[in-house]
């Protein structure tokens, strides 16, 4: 998957609107000032990890998670041509997590990362296929309380 679309068409003002979204992103505390290609290239990891059974920590998963919720803090900030231009790379990415996942929730992923009103869908799913310590450490569904 080619994770650079073609952005030859964005104004200075569009690249400019990534570039201070970022910034004010990582004033928010995120560690550095990432990029949109960087996120959605991990976010891709990710989901092909919990395609293949994301077999790392459970604090691991819920770290990587955070990708996706970088792209959505930053996705309002920037403007319409800049959204359209990745979101035929996010979305089939979307589908292909909902795909991999079960909703539950967040009770299994929430039994260890505090799940808060507002979090996006991503944190309300577990994976389908749970190998290695993920599996020890996130139950199925029937045995989510």
């Amino acid at each position: 998957m080619d994770l650079s679309p073609d952005d030859s068409h964005l104004s200075t003002e569009d690249l400019e609107s990534v570039r201070t979204a970022s910034a004010a992103l990582h004033q928010q505390g995120w560690r550095k000032e990432f990029t949109i290609e960087e996120m959605i290239g991990k976010w891709a990891w990710l989901v092909a990890q919990v395609e293949r059974g994301y077999s790392d920590l459970v604090d691991e998963y819920t770290n990587d998670l955070y990708c996706r919720d970088w792209l959505a803090k930053v996705w309002p900030q920037v403007t319409h041509p800049v959204r359209s231009c990745w979101h035929e790379m996010l979305q089939p990415l979307d589908e292909r997590f909902g795909a991999a996942t079960i909703e539950d929730g967040g009770r299994a992923v929430g039994r260890y990362h505090q799940i808060t009103p507002g979090m996006g869908w991503w944190w309300h799913r577990r994976p389908k296929k749970l190998v290695g310590d993920l599996a020890e450490a996130l139950p199925t569904v029937d045995e989510t309380p």
